[in-house]
């Protein structure tokens, strides 16, 4: 084994196999045996692609280039995508129009071209339409208008079914087509504040007649409505303080909790489509429930409310889909990457069908998140830590590895176990991880997410903090080479821990934000009033806005830092970058900053995902003084002294 510094180690795991055989994996749906689903490709520009299963699980590309699956509704997306037996219906990122396509066939324009985005259908095979949330942006003078429309799939009518709320969200049509429930929530509410779940009788022209609204409030958030086979409706809210399973059955008037634990089954509405549970028949269902910080799956007998867990080697489950006894789903563990999956119920053997990363990983490379608490703010606060793991490298017993510390992004999400290539070309080289989730972090209860309520900028950064100072104390990282990294409320935090804290000597700020007050004033609608939860109503709350801002307090960074923007970014616009960069110019503070164009509020070309790796790679080594191992292109480092 080589004896050398950390940081320098040379890796197996280079940019070039991150994304040479990586994709993005997402709106999994399971019919008539078939699965399809929607991988983002790097090497092909972000291209994201519709595939499908054979009758013997072989892959197929359903969709030619240069079509690309993506709603840009709530700018996330999600929901993209309807199937039924041979045809599916998907919206195309470069129009937004919705098309259908038969495998083998062309796509066919359904919609027409207009200012609209369409998001999280649901197929009226009665009536031949599709029922889904449309996203009107044809008066610029204000904020898109969001309605639930039907689609005409004979002639591309478009009729309005619902409208009035600000957001609309899950419609789901009962099998009989004579009921619809959906999802409504208004500003300055987000989803996972306050929704409000209706279930609508549709008359035989189509349209919605009675309304009631089931459940949910402004302090109630109702998510992920579904109707049981024998026409029950189910959906999941957090009224006891934990995302739990409900029902309402006919001829009742209460709603009845089906399984009540002290776990989240549910996970934020952050894109159309997300699915945690489905129904096996009418007395199962294949869900997910978080615990500590990981996913299981298990069988809920819907009637006795008994959970039988599965012994599957995964830790975490997302858009969940059930085709009698199989779930197909995406699932990771932290040995393996995401991947969509097929599991049988009956054996619970699992078939990999497409894997988020074809990089084999040797097990002497492969460094396994541990779950740690740690006190920060008066509680107990998890986080994911990585040891660096080389089985060619080795440093000296009296050095301790440079730590990155990793705030994720939303601030509203979560960091999980699942084996992230990203973590591992770190720790690969040297670096020791640690992925925190932060107060406000998901799958801990309402009362965890609630942590970061006003306190955005103070709650996440001490808990950032903290953990670094933790792991310092303990010995596992040298405290004098700490960094801070994140991409978008994730950057936002790494920021302010730095102008606000001393414990950090380096920071990366990955399409961050910088200036609070200029984001209040210039953002998209889903999230135009988010801050009102986490700061304070603006412009009331201006002074707390501009006290929080990184921009206004760039006197307290003294140490190096490297910006990543976007230049087509809708969400963090790319001034937040730029004039964070301009003000440590100005200060002579090391700083360097690499802008993309063509790239959005996450990148998904191959080129920008490298460049962005080795980047930050080269960028360390020159703050912290070691030589990173391979053939690295220069960053260019403003006030960088020779």
């Amino acid at each position: 084994m080589n004896i050398a510094p950390y940081g320098t180690w040379r890796s197996p795991l280079g940019a070039d196999v991150i994304v040479s055989d990586a994709v993005r994996l997402g709106d999994v749906a399971a019919h008539d045996g078939r699965v399809w689903w929607v991988e983002g490709r790097p090497t092909e520009g972000g291209r994201q692609v519709l595939v499908c299963t054979e009758g013997d699980n072989r892959p197929i590309d359903a969709l030619p280039a240069p079509f690309s699956v993506r709603t840009r509704a709530h700018e996330y997306g999600g929901g993209a995508v309807v199937v039924a037996g041979s045809d599916a219906w998907f919206c195309n990122d470069a129009d937004q129009r919705i098309y259908r396509i038969a495998i083998g066939g062309e796509p066919e324009a359904i919609t027409p071209v207009g200012p609209w985005r369409y998001a999280d259908a649901v197929l009226d095979e009665s009536r031949n339409r599709l029922v889904c949330v449309r996203e009107d942006h044809s008066d610029e003078t204000r904020e898109p208008r969001n309605e639930l429309v039907s689609v005409g799939l004979a002639n591309g009518e478009v009729a309005v079914l619902a409208s009035g709320h600000d957001f609309y969200a899950s419609p789901r049509l009962k099998s009989d087509g004579d009921a619809l429930a959906f999802i409504t929530w208004d500003h300055p509410q987000m989803p996972w504040d306050g929704t409000q779940l209706w279930l609508a009788e549709v008359d035989d022209s189509g349209a919605l007649a009675t309304l009631e609204c089931v459940a949910g409030g402004v302090g109630e958030a109702v998510t992920q409505p579904l109707w049981s086979p024998d026409g029950h409706l189910y959906w999941i809210s957090d009224t006891t303080g934990w995302w739990n399973l409900y029902r309402k059955k006919a001829g009742f008037v209460q709603p009845q909790p089906v399984c009540p634990m002290a776990c989240d089954f549910g996970k934020p509405h952050w894109q159309f489509g997300t699915r945690t549970y489905g129904f096996i028949d009418a007395d199962r269902m294949a869900c997910g429930h978080a615990n500590d910080g990981s996913w299981e799956l298990g069988v809920l007998n819907v009637h006795n409310g008994q959970l039988v867990p599965l012994a599957l080697p995964f830790s975490e489950y997302d858009a969940v889909n059930l085709d009698g006894g199989r779930v197909a789903c995406i699932a990771g563990a932290p040995d393996a990457p995401s991947a969509v999956v097929v599991i049988d119920l009956a054996t619970e053997h699992t078939t990999v069908l497409r894997e988020s990363s074809g990089f084999g990983f040797d097990d002497g490379y492969l460094s396994r998140p541990e779950s740690i608490w740690f006190p920060s703010g008066g509680i107990d606060v998890h986080a994911f830590f990585y040891a660096p793991a080389n089985a060619a490298f080795r440093a000296t017993d009296d050095e301790r590895p440079p730590l990155i510390v990793i705030g994720h992004g939303g601030p509203t999400g979560a960091t999980s176990a699942v084996l992230n290539t990203r973590v591992q070309y770190w720790t690969s080289r040297g670096f020791a991880v640690v992925d925190v989730n932060y107060r406000g972090s998901t799958g801990f209860g309402r009362s965890y997410r609630d942590a970061l309520k006003g306190a955005w900028g103070v709650a996440d950064v001490e808990d950032c903090v903290n953990v670094a100072l933790y792991l310092g104390e303990q010995g596992r990282v040298d405290p004098r080479r700490m960094a801070i990294r994140g991409g978008s409320a994730g950057g936002f935090t790494a920021l302010a821990a730095l102008v606000f804290h001393a414990t950090f000597k380096a920071g990366a700020s990955h399409y961050g934000i910088s200036e609070l007050e200029v984001l209040a004033q210039d953002t998209h609608k889903f999230e135009a009033r988010y801050l009102d939860s986490l700061i304070g109503p603006y412009p009331e709350a201006r002074d707390v806005y501009i006290e929080r801002s990184p921009i206004h307090h760039a006197d307290g960074l003294d140490c190096p830092v490297i910006f990543f923007q976007g230049l087509e970014d809708k969400v963090v616009p790319p001034n937040q970058a730029e004039m964070m960069v301009d003000k440590l110019k100005m200060k002579g503070l090391p700083v360097a900053y690499l802008a993309f164009a063509g790239e959005q509020h996450g990148f998904r070309k191959a080129e920008t995902i490298m460049r962005t790796l080795e980047a930050e790679l080269y960028f360390y080594g020159r703050v912290f003084g070691f030589e990173p191992a391979g053939d690295i292109e220069l960053v260019e480092i403003f006030n960088l002294p020779d």
